[in-house]
Parts: C-alpha cells; sequence; structure tokens
C-alpha cells in the first residue's frame, strides 16, 4: 500500500509511536509519506541544527519524510499553542494535496495539535481512506475566559467533524472508546489500539552499581515513579502514603514537573525522610533504574478524563519485566489487575495507598519477580510493537478496501 502519516511531532522530536510506526510499516514493504513539522518540542523553538523552510525531504528506501513550517513561539501560552496549531494547519492544507493525494490510506496521529490540520486534509484529499489513532480526546487545561472557552468549543467541533468523516478510529485504551462515540464517531469503527513503548531500549536488564547507589539507600523496599511531577499524577497522594511507612519502605521520584516544588514542600513538611528526588534522566537510563527499584509506580488523579488514559510509564515499565503498584481508575488498573503484574488501589485515596506499600514491601522477592514476568508476557501479547503495528496495519486494510467497494 502507499500509506500517508500526518503527525504533528515526529522523531527526533519525542514522538515514539508515529516514529516507529513509520518504520515498521515501511518495514513490511509498503511505501510510506509522513507529513509532519519541524522538531521543536518541548521548548517551543526548532532544534539547533534545523531551519523551518518549505521544500524539505527527507528519503529512505520506502520512507519519505516532508516537514512544513509552523509557529514555534515557545512561550507556552494557550494563544502561542493555538498559532502552532493553526499554522501547521496552513501549511498542510498548501503542501498536503500534492503530497499525500494518490495514497491508498492515511493514518493521523490524533493529538489536539493536529486537529485542525486533520479536518483540512480531510477535505483536501477528499475519498482517501482514514484511520484516526486517539491519543486524548481533551484539551491540556479547561478553559477558564472567554476567549479560550470559544477556542475549546471551535476545537470540539472540528474533533467531531473528523469522527465521523474517518474510516476508522483507533484508540488508546478502552474506556476511551465511550468518550469518542460521544464525541460523534461511529462505535462499530472504534478499535483499541494500544500503545507500545520502546522496546529497543525498555527491556529486562540488570542494575548497575551506578543505578542501585542512585536508587537505593538500604535493603528496604524501594518503589520508584518515573516520568512527569505534574497535576495530573497527584502525587501528594504517594507522598502521604509513603511518609506513614518511612520504617519499611523507600519513595524515590524520578523527574521533574510544574507541581515538583509543591510535592516537595509537601515531603518536607511531614517529615517524609524516606521520600527521595533525582532528577530527571535519559530513557537510556531508565531500564537499569527500574532494575535497581522493586517496584513502579503508576498514578492518576480521578478525573473522567484520566479514566481513558493508559500512561506510557505502564508499558515501559511492564516491558522491563518490573511489577507495578498502580493507584488509578479505569483502565489502567484494569490491565495491572487483569496480567497479574502487581498491585492496585483507587486514585488519590493516601489510606488506600499506603495499605498497598505495605503489602508491597511484605511480598518476598520470588512473588514480585513472578509478577514481572506475568507483566512482560502481557506487554508481549497486548502492547507491544507488533501487535500494534499488526491492529493498525490490518485497519488500513479495512478502510482502504471499503472505500474502494464503496466507489465500485
Amino acid at each position: 500500500m502507499k500509506i500517508g502519516i500526518l503527525s504533528y511531532h515526529f522523531p527526533p522530536e519525542p514522538a515514539f509511536i508515529p516514529g516507529s510506526l513509520a518504520e515498521e510499516l515501511a518495514a513490511r514493504g509498503h511505501e510510506v509519506r509522513v507529513l509532519t513539522g519541524f522538531p521543536d518540542y518541548p521548548g517551543g523553538h526548532v532544534y539547533p541544527g534545523w531551519r523551518q523552510r518549505w521544500r524539505h525531504q527527507t528519503h529512505s528506501e520506502r520512507l519519505t519524510v516532508r516537514r512544513v513550517p509552523r509557529y514555534a513561539g515557545g512561550d507556552g501560552s494557550a494563544k502561542a499553542r493555538m498559532a502552532s496549531w493553526l499554522s501547521f494547519a496552513g501549511s498542510v492544507a498548501l503542501t498536503g494535496r500534492r503530497y499525500l493525494g494518490d495514497v491508498d490510506a492515511l493514518y493521523v496521529f490524533q493529538l489536539p495539535a493536529v486537529t485542525f490540520a486533520a479536518a483540512g486534509l480531510l477535505r483536501l484529499l477528499g475519498r482517501v481512506p482514514t484511520v484516526l489513532h486517539v491519543q486524548d480526546v481533551w484539551p491540556e487545561e479547561e478553559p477558564d475566559r472567554a476567549g479560550e472557552a470559544r477556542r475549546s468549543g471551535r476545537l470540539d467541533a472540528t474533533v467531531r467533524r473528523i469522527y465521523q468523516e474517518a474510516g476508522a478510529v483507533a484508540v488508546t485504551a478502552p474506556s476511551m472508546r465511550d468518550l469518542v462515540v460521544a464525541g460523534g464517531a461511529d462505535p462499530d469503527r472504534v478499535r483499541v489500539v494500544l500503545n507500545w513503548t520502546d522496546e529497543r531500549i525498555f527491556r529486562p536488564t540488570e542494575p548497575s552499581r551506578a543505578a542501585r547507589r542512585l536508587i537505593r539507600r538500604d535493603d528496604r523496599c524501594v518503589v520508584m515513579h518515573a516520568g512527569t511531577i505534574g497535576v495530573r499524577q497527584g502525587l501528594e497522594t504517594a507522598v502521604r502514603a509513603a511518609a506513614t511507612l518511612d520504617d519499611r519502605l523507600d519513595l524515590v521520584l524520578v523527574g521533574s514537573g510544574a507541581e515538583e516544588r509543591r510535592v516537595r514542600g509537601l515531603a518536607a513538611e511531614l517529615g517524609a525522610d524516606n521520600v527521595r528526588f533525582v532528577d530527571r534522566r535519559s530513557p537510556l537510563d531508565m531500564p537499569e533504574l527500574y532494575a535497581a527499584a522493586d517496584y513502579q509506580l503508576v498514578m492518576l488523579r480521578d478525573l473522567p478524563e484520566l479514566r481513558g488514559m493508559v500512561p506510557g510509564k505502564l508499558q515501559a515499565a511492564l516491558s522491563c519485566a518490573a511489577p507495578v503498584v498502580a493507584s488509578a481508575g479505569g483502565d489502567t488498573v484494569a490491565l495491572v489487575e487483569r496480567a497479574r503484574a502487581g498491585l492496585s488501589c483507587p486514585p488519590e485515596d493516601w489510606a488506600a495507598l499506603a495499605d498497598r506499600f505495605w503489602l508491597a514491601s511484605a511480598i518476598p522477592p520470588p512473588a514480585r519477580v513472578d509478577m514481572g514476568r506475568r507483566g512482560r508476557d502481557a506487554y508481549l501479547r497486548e502492547m507491544s510493537l507488533r501487535a500494534g503495528v499488526d491492529r493498525i496495519e490490518r485497519l488500513l486494510h479495512e478502510v482502504s478496501a471499503r472505500a474502494a467497494t464503496t466507489r465500485r
């Protein structure tokens, strides 16, 4: 097949799903054309060594990447984000028909940032069948001013239109299916395709001596949270839970984020000496840090929009055969429980999480290894690169065949 891919972000940005999908589809013999922007995430400024211009294409044997200019404001404001999204949509409209007009099917990596570009491209391409891979069905924050409310309403209306026009909609978690159906998608065309992780990096390994020194102080149980310390994670709950178990468990938070100061302040206020903070590390370092800890902590707050979300750290932990403590609702906990890959409790309940922490510390090491092995097996079966690309490839064939039948 000739397959088009539309993605707002693409490597060398941290956009692993569209990047690995493009490579794998090309490796399977398809001709793949990617339409994306110039790399500027997360800082909002184009990467050093790159210059935005109109005729920028790179080629390998079966993969072509075309980059188009977009506004790179860099201040992170809602207006700057909207300017970047709309400028990307304009650039896609100018180049999309010629570049992608003869593809057999189009795959859209659907984030809020690509919504307007996707809507315009679908109109330009007309009958090209499309698979949307929905990653997030909610804006990044609730609108609190009239202007932001208007922008949010325009975004919602555009999302509804492209849900209705898509040949198939892939969602990253079972509960997200209900959200996209409520948003206008045909329920008969919605399929679950769980995200995967970078299996070249995240795989079982042994901890180095340096990783052990960084994560462990003694033989006590270590629960580690790796990634963003933000509003969605609600790590204050984990700090309160760990503070009640300072004689038998360490909580290690690796990373940074908007809520880091607040979480550090709470740990100091509670005198939680068993809560430690480690600066953000390269993804290449993470498997050894996972191996040095006893459990990986996966947390999401109790918000409706998060119940249909599976954070990427869960796939990374399971791929590394690391047992999990999950404090979340919806699909995250369901996946952990179905795989018997760790322990779980409701979100934002520090007493329940403290109980899970105590039980985690009491479980013998061989049983922890069994949890990790079961999680690894579940990852390979349900969430791996091969499983995910198989499902997307099947959807691309289905929408293309359906469109051909309709034309006939």
